[in-house]
């Protein structure tokens, strides 16, 4: 199947699921274009087992697998999806609570994939390393999921700020350690990190030092061209330019491209849009990206919820999957919990700052595609099912619920 026919089908697809969600579910766009594709999927699966002789799975999962998740996500959605998501974070709340976030973002992670990863150890008799693999990769809260559900619950200011900032760089974090974990576990797949302590520490700082540092760079210049013109169809190019550009000469320099395109989004969406753009064009390039945001994010619930007829599924992964959910959740409350109490003396935190940042840090798509980018190594369909489990909870469970634990915990 061509790019294009794979392209039309799913904009049919995601169109005619979204009017069904419209009309008929009424959850928020994502969440209800999760529940459809994936209520697809098993039927698909259903009508596979009752008569196999019609090929309709095969059919179907020829198509699905034709599509390559991880390099769909990370390569083309992501950093899209990222400079929409940073371009409306308010810099300067950021920076009053850049503390907080940078310890959630950073420390936050590694106890997270810690306590995850040695619970997955324990469930399935995994070992630690590769448990800890599956920890790294679904510690990260999931930026596109969280903005997302940002969208749809009021909280307060400095809640929402918390939440958003440490979604968009946490992932980035996040996906060093899980590179830096990979090639720890599985020295011989097809990797090239030094796994010596002063390597590890040189991969680290190259990647989210580097990332924040072009993504400044970059997002400067794109910043001096539009304080330049006042043309907004070429402005809204050149911050298309500006993200495509940065994301690839990231990968190769061997820099974090979702913390570089973060940053390059927060200097565009604060600095860039009050002194470098007009009021016509600043309301185009916001509706522009708006809508991009929205296309992207009902393509990429839709491909997780069909994602299911690829994978090996067996009792025990799901058992697994589900016995790891708590897990997940305590080691994502320890997270937040911890660098909170470590800054407490400084900074005063919304009440229900905790269970709300617990409940409301969701995992993605970004979770499932490091878990399918894993070498074919022991135990990675068990990883694969564990996680997309543990996704479809977040999303569908924790994210239709999060607004009454918000009104549980932070209303008076």
């Amino acid at each position: 199947m061509e790019l294009i026919d794979v392209f039309s089908i799913s904009l049919v697809v995601i169109a005619v699921f979204g009017v069904i969600n419209h009309h008929v579910l009424k959850l928020p766009s994502t969440i209800g274009l999760l529940v459809i594709s994936l209520s697809a999927s098993l039927c698909v699966l259903a009508i596979d087992w009752l008569a196999p002789s019609l090929g309709i799975g095969d059919t179907v999962r020829g198509a699905i697998a034709g599509i390559d998740f991880y390099d769909t996500l990370m390569s083309v959605f992501l950093s899209f999806l990222l400079f929409a998501g940073a371009m409306h974070v308010d810099l300067e709340e950021l920076m009053k609570r850049k503390t907080a976030i940078a310890l959630m973002a950073s420390l936050g992670v590694l106890i997270s994939t810690a306590v995850a990863g040695y619970g997955f150890h324990l469930i399935t008799g995994a070992t630690l390393m590769t448990a800890l693999v599956f920890g790294a990769l679904i510690s990260p809260t999931d930026p596109v999921a969280v903005m997302g559900l940002l969208k749809t619950v009021k909280v307060p200011k400095s809640l929402e700020v918390k939440i958003g900032g440490e979604s968009l760089f946490n992932d980035g974090i996040g996906v060093v350690v899980f590179a830096t974990l990979v090639a720890i576990a599985f020295p011989g797949a097809d990797n090239h990190l030094d796994t010596t302590v002063g390597g590890i520490g040189l991969f680290l700082l190259q990647e989210a030092g580097g990332g924040a540092a072009l993504g400044l760079l970059t997002g400067w210049i794109a910043y001096r061209l539009l304080k330049q013109i006042d043309e907004y169809v070429l402005e809204v190019i050149i911050t298309l330019a500006l993200v495509a550009g940065t994301y690839s000469l990231a990968s190769a320099l061997h820099a974090s491209g979702p913390i570089a395109v973060v940053m390059a989004g927060l200097l565009i969406g604060n600095h860039g849009v009050r002194f470098g753009m007009s009021q016509k064009t600043r309301e185009h390039v916001h509706d522009f990206w708006h809508l991009l945001d929205e296309v992207l994010n009902a393509l990429l619930f839709t491909f997780i919820g069909f994602e299911v007829l690829v994978m090996d599924i067996q009792p025990q992964y799901l058992l697994a999957g589900a016995l790891t959910i708590p897990v997940v959740l305590a080691g994502r409350a320890l997270a937040v919990a911890a660098p909170l109490k470590m800054i407490l003396h400084k900074e005063t935190f919304t009440k229900g700052a905790i269970p709300v940042m617990t409940w409301g840090g969701l995992r993605g798509g970004i979770s499932v595609a490091l878990a399918l980018s894993l070498p074919d190594v022991p135990d990675k369909d068990m990883i694969v099912v564990a996680t997309y489990v543990a996704v479809v909870f977040s999303v569908l469970v924790q994210g239709l619920s999060v607004k009454w634990v918000i009104q549980r915990f932070v209303k008076p």
